[in-house]
């Protein structure tokens, strides 16, 4: 990141401005949750060409400790946003982001969302339909149940959408 070339031009990368970008989104995620390093390690690993960085990387273009890169990278993989592995002939391990990662990472939400529904459900069953905290739990289950509906047609939308946006290759 620091000062390093595109991959589809010959201009050069003002690197301030990158950290800039990179600390602005990482802001943004925080807002949405997202613990700080967490949030900075993932924008500054979607931030660059190979999407691909070594924990060392990561703590030099971040200023951070050693210690804070490890555990924003575990919480990271424990979401499913980074995943780990080695270059062929290296030993140290890489995390990297897959192009398509803010998909993935909303379709695996489905999972989760199915047992919340469950779980809400359950709790309406058992505080009474009739009541308010059963009625809300009713009514957050219908929701969550609508939701998981809409995104198992997401991909098929999704794949006619770029098929029709992207540029001829």
């Amino acid at each position: 990141m620091t000062g390093a070339r595109t991959s589809n031009d010959d201009t050069t990368r003002d690197p301030e401005a990158v950290s800039r970008f990179i600390e602005h989104f990482a802001e943004e995620l925080v807002d949405a949750g997202v613990p700080r390093i967490a949030s900075r390690i993932f924008i500054a690993l979607t931030a660059t060409d190979s999407g691909r960085l070594t924990a060392a990387d990561l703590a030099e273009h971040l200023h951070a400790s050693p210690a804070a890169i490890s555990g924003g990278v575990r919480y990271l993989m424990q979401v499913n946003m980074v995943r780990r592995g080695r270059a062929r002939g290296s030993r140290r391990d890489h995390y990297w982001v897959d192009d398509d990662v803010w998909y993935q990472t909303i379709m695996q939400r489905d999972q989760l969302v199915g047992r919340w529904v469950t779980n809400m459900r359950e709790g309406a069953d058992l505080l009474g339909r009739h009541t308010p905290a059963g009625a809300r739990l009713a009514e957050s289950a219908e929701f969550f149940e609508f939701m998981r509906n809409e995104l198992q047609a997401i991909p098929e939308r999704w794949e006619k959408y770029r098929a029709e946006h992207r540029p001829p290759a």
